[in-house]
């Protein structure tokens, strides 16, 4: 389980978190929505300690993220696989040893054999040949980097999978694709999922439940359901831009 209470964060006079309480129950996806710049990848990095919030907790599995030891924290973090926004894959580097990288375990990173079979393994789990194992990132098409991320993120067969804007800059197919994908595995790994989205439509159509940030606060969490209900002014407003969706039928 993940629980943020009381999170703050400015950088110089931008206040970016204003007292964010946040919750992720074991098993579920949760779409953490809000408009552009608001604050959603801070958060995100804050669950996973890349980003020390100015005040309030971050508890991991009963772990508060901010008293670990450095150990401690690479050992929690060894359980979280993370997908960045633009894929961050090394250009040096072919797909297979992209995904490499996302084995946490030394003596699995050091086994060819078993580097070989799980880049397969992880390769098939997102959709995409063997043979791309071979290729470098500029020779795939966006959607692909976006899903040798997400291979890379599970590599190290992680409790919990974090989702920076998985379909962010992909065109409206490609990122229907990143979504099944998304439950896909949370389905078939069991990944207990945070995804970080502007994505009204996408985010309806993954998530168990929905949070949205705005102001530095999240206003509402519940699930799409009490999202369609809601008569909150602020979750009125960002659902709007996209009311005629056919996702959002009654």
């Amino acid at each position: 389980m993940i629980e943020l209470r009381g999170v703050k964060k400015r950088f110089g006079s931008q206040v970016v978190l204003d007292g964010v309480d946040f919750d992720v129950k074991e098993g579920e996806t949760v779409a953490l929505m809000g408009p552009s710049g608001t604050g959603k990848s801070v958060l995100l990095k804050t669950i996973i300690g890349l980003i020390k919030p100015d005040a309030g907790t971050v508890v991991v599995d009963e772990k508060d993220v901010f008293r670990l030891k450095r150990k401690e924290l690479a050992d929690l973090r060894s359980h979280i696989g993370y997908v960045f926004q633009n894929g961050a894959l090394f250009d040096s580097m072919d797909v297979s040893e992209n995904i490499r990288l996302g084995i946490t375990n030394g003596e699995k990173y050091n086994d060819l054999d078993y580097v070989h079979e799980r880049v397969r393994q992880c390769l098939g789990l997102v959709n995409l040949q063997p043979e791309v194992a071979l290729k470098y990132p500029a020779e795939l098409s966006g959607g692909m980097r976006k899903r040798v991320g997400i291979a890379r993120a599970i590599a190290g067969e992680p409790k919990y999978l974090l989702y920076d804007e998985p379909t962010s800059g992909l065109d409206p197919v490609n990122a229907d694709i990143i979504d099944e994908l998304v439950q896909r595995l949370a389905r078939e790994l069991k990944v207990t999922g945070v995804m970080v989205t502007h994505d009204v439509r996408g985010a309806f159509r993954v998530a168990n439940r929905l949070a949205l940030l705005t102001g530095g606060k999240i206003v509402m969490q519940g699930t799409p359901q009490e999202f369609h209900a809601s008569q909150h002014p602020k979750v009125k407003e960002f659902l709007e831009r996209d009311f005629d969706n056919p996702s959002f039928a009654a």
